[in-house]
């Protein structure tokens, strides 16, 4: 249902801008020479909060492979975002490791990472590979200590909840000391100790999880894993009031036709009211997560006008386009998160090679999702698989565990520090679609499903009869029933999916046909209306002065201008929509997509307001 082609800005001036120079380390002392060094400044301060750098320099004759920057913040000043490392935080200590890309520095070359924070300390106690970030002890590179400790074992859990896990193990040995050991959840680090004991939090209820334990020494040697630990936490229960996510779709082709662009998220002020956006759409193929269109999201240049920041791309930079233009969205919205979703209704025919071998198909995802040049952006994966065990623009005959399964390998590979979500189908119709996959296991491996609550009756029914595309309840006439927001969500609930785990969907634009006599639903046409950019669809900037609605079905607006009907969703329809989200406690909204709305971001509004 999720078809392509169908379907606080951080204001500076006049404040005191740059308190440039703050610095951790000023330029190291001639008796420093021959060491690697760090200085890291702040770049910004804008009272609240700021921006700094740090800046790894190999003052050696050698080449160094793998950098670790260690550093402590005082209480009430803490790191919010970094880009160009990895960050771990272990109570008030930072610790920044090398992407990959930038982990090697030739003799004399150096490198740097960004970040952004909040309150009013700066870094103490700073360490480059066990050594002082000032070149006073010694060299900084890999040295004379080489050897990694030995793998921590017994790992054991001592507890659990709905949304963690408390877990134990025997501490490893090292030649010279192990000074701490990381935590993973799948592949991702999810928390940094000096004991022998850790939870992890912020995970999902009723969710399987798996842990190793890796040690460290101060020389940033890492030993192997620890043998691995799955946990189940604890079933939780639904809240009883509705949760404050609003999800919204970004289209890589809207850049093309529609000319919308990143920057216009924030000067339409919905950056302010998202709280996560949907990267639409990575491809599946030969059982991989692949790029959809690498020109788009990666290549495509931004002049300053064009560019979020005011800043314009430059040819030689490592990375430009949408992914890019994220970044730096992210940047002046520390708090939004970017989700990369792959599949929607062209691309989903490269889910049953992916169901043979769901390890594999995570492997490439996290690899791809993870690369070094955009790893900051991504926040996690989303699937939309259009449909499992069911046909959509294909059929798929995987088997009702096959959504399951790649969701558990998924969840296992990107862990607790990544978001895992899905868009499923809304069907729920007598051995519709939702009976097809065994939903309630699946929802087991995520953090939120989005049922796709549109797209429910349009014009690929070219006579009709008119319907609005989606219905909140059923209504006398309905041509489906099952088919409507209400019936969706009583039955994923009745399956076993709790209300936590569900969102709410709503389309930023309207389905129409042609040919219409009746002004009330339920009328013949003779095809579908025009559209802008195809055929019986158009968006809801365009249909609210177009073709103004006249009349509401089932909470949903519709229009009759000319011969033409049309349905869509206005900002009243959607706050009867988010009070009907709050009643059933469900954990927020979704929209398709953001290139629909007015330039002033309408319906967005509404969403945001109608939630709470």
């Amino acid at each position: 249902m999720s078809r392509p082609g169908g379907r606080r800005a951080t204001v500076l001036a006049g404040a005191t801008t740059l308190a440039v120079a703050t610095a951790l380390l000023t330029a190291p002392p001639a008796s420093s020479a021959g060491a690697v060094t760090v200085t890291c400044t702040k770049t910004q301060d804008w009272g609240t909060g700021f921006g700094g750098s740090c800046t790894i320099t190999n003052g050696t004759d050698a080449p160094v492979n793998g950098w670790t920057v260690r550093a402590d913040l005082p209480s009430g000043t803490a790191l919010t975002s970094v880009w160009d490392a990895k960050m771990s935080v272990s109570g008030n200590r930072y610790t920044f490791t090398d992407s990959g890309w930038n982990a090697t520095l030739a003799a004399g070359a150096e490198t740097s990472f960004g970040f952004n924070g909040t309150g009013p300390g700066w870094f103490t106690g700073c360490t480059v590979n066990g050594a002082a970030c000032d070149g006073s002890g010694g060299p900084g590179g890999p040295g004379d200590d080489t050897e990694a400790p030995t793998a921590p074992t017994g790992l054991r859990t001592t507890g659990k909840t709905a949304t963690s896990v408390s877990l134990a193990w025997n501490a490893a040995t090292d030649n010279v000391g192990v000074t701490g050991y990381d935590v993973y959840n799948g592949g991702t680090k999810a928390v940094s100790v000096t004991g022998t004991s850790a939870t992890v939090s912020g995970l999902s209820a009723g969710t399987s999880y798996t842990f190793t334990v890796r040690a460290r020494d101060a020389a940033g040697n890492t030993s192997p894993a620890s043998g691995s630990l799955s946990v189940t936490t604890d079933e939780g229960d639904d809240p009883g009031n509705a949760g404050g996510k609003v999800v919204g779709y970004f289209t890589e082709w809207s850049v093309y036709q529609r000319d919308y662009h990143v920057k216009n998220i924030q000067t339409s002020g919905s950056a302010g009211k998202l709280t996560h956006i949907n990267y639409a759409f990575g491809n599946v193929q030969g059982g991989k997560c692949t790029i959809g269109d690498s020109y788009a999201a990666t290549d495509k240049a931004y002049t300053a006008a064009e560019s979020v920041d005011g800043v314009a791309d430059t040819w030689d930079q490592p990375l430009r386009g949408n992914f890019n233009q994220l970044r730096k969205l992210k940047k002046m919205n520390p708090g939004l998160k970017v989700i990369w979703s792959f599949g929607g209704w062209t691309w989903s025919g490269g889910f049953g090679q992916a169901a043979q071998n769901p390890a594999a198909f995570a492997e490439s995802c996290y690899d791809l999702v993870e690369d070094p040049r955009w790893a900051d952006v991504f926040d996690g994966i989303d699937i939309d698989w259009e449909y499992p065990n069911a046909c959509g623009l294909t059929c798929d005959s995987s088997g009702p565990q096959a959504l399951g399964n790649l969701l558990s390998a998924l969840r296992a590979k990107f862990g607790s520090g990544n978001l895992v979500t899905a868009a499923i189908t809304a069907d729920a119709s007598a051995g519709g679609k939702m009976d097809a996959t065994d939903y309630a296991a699946a929802a087991r491996h995520v953090d939120w499903f989005m049922p796709m609550t549109y797209d429910y009756f349009g014009a690929w029914a070219a006579q009709g009869p008119t319907a609005p595309h989606s219905p909140l309840t059923s209504y006398p006439g309905i041509p489906q029933q099952g088919f409507n927001t209400a019936e969706t969500i009583a039955k994923l609930k009745s399956k076993g999916v709790p209300a936590s785990k569900l969102l709410l969907g709503i389309g930023f634009y309207g389905r129409g046909w042609t040919g219409v006599a009746q002004s009330a639903p339920g009328g013949t046409a003779t095809g579908p209306a025009p559209g802008t950019y195809e055929a019986g669809v158009e968006d809801y900037k365009v249909l609210k002065n177009q073709c103004p609605a006249n009349g509401t079905v089932a909470g949903t607006a519709y229009a009759k201008c000319g011969d033409q009907w049309w349905s869509y969703d206005t900002p009243s329809t959607i706050g009867g929509k988010t009070a009907y989200a709050r009643d059933e406690g469900l954990a927020g909204a979704f929209f398709w997509e953001l290139s629909g709305d007015t330039a002033n971001g309408e319906l967005i509004t509404a969403l945001r307001n109608g939630l709470g």
